[in-house]
C-alpha cells in the first residue's frame, strides 16, 4: 500500500484535539488543540486541516468503558466521524482511546491541555497496528 498522510481526532464536545501522522514513517505527532464554539466553526477548522495535509484517512477515537462497552459518548464520536466521512469524502477508523489522556498527561509531565498529544496516542496506536497487520486496520 503506498504511503498515506492520516489525521487523528480526539473529539470532545468544547474542543478536539488533532494528530498527524503517515504509514512511510509509522510515527504520530500532536498537531493542534481545535476551540470552536459552533458546529459551523469546527467544521470549518478542520475543512482548513484537510487542505493543508490532505488526509487519505482519518482516525477518531472511540471512548469505551473500562469493560469495553459503549456509552454516550460513543454515539457522540460515531457521530463526529460519520459527519467527517460524508463532508469530506474520507475513509474513517474508528479506535479504542481508553487511556489515551491518562498516557497523554504521562507523556507531557505536566497539566497543560492534552488533547493533541492524546489525539498523537490514539494515531500512534493505529500506526501500531498498521505496521503489524496492515489489511487489519482498513476502515
Amino acid at each position: 500500500m503506498p504511503d498515506q498522510t492520516l489525521l487523528a481526532f480526539d473529539y470532545g464536545t468544547t474542543k478536539i484535539g488533532v494528530a498527524i501522522g503517515n504509514t512511510l514513517t509509522g510515527r504520530a505527532r500532536p498537531l493542534d488543540i481545535l476551540y470552536s464554539v459552533t458546529r459551523q466553526q469546527r467544521f470549518a477548522a478542520i475543512a482548513a486541516l484537510f487542505d493543508e495535509w490532505r488526509p487519505d484517512r482519518v482516525i477518531v477515537g472511540l471512548p469505551l468503558a473500562l469493560d469495553g462497552q459503549e456509552q454516550y459518548a460513543s454515539l457522540r464520536c460515531r457521530r463526529f466521524a460519520n459527519q467527517l466521512h460524508g463532508r469530506f469524502g474520507v475513509d474513517v477508523v474508528l479506535v479504542d482511546e481508553r487511556g489515551s489522556s491518562m498516557e497523554a498527561q504521562e507523556l507531557l509531565g505536566t497539566h497543560a491541555p492534552d488533547d493533541a498529544v492524546a489525539a498523537m496516542v490514539i494515531l500512534q496506536r493505529y500506526l501500531d497496528a498498521y505496521a503489524s497487520s496492515p489489511d487489519a486496520v482498513k476502515a
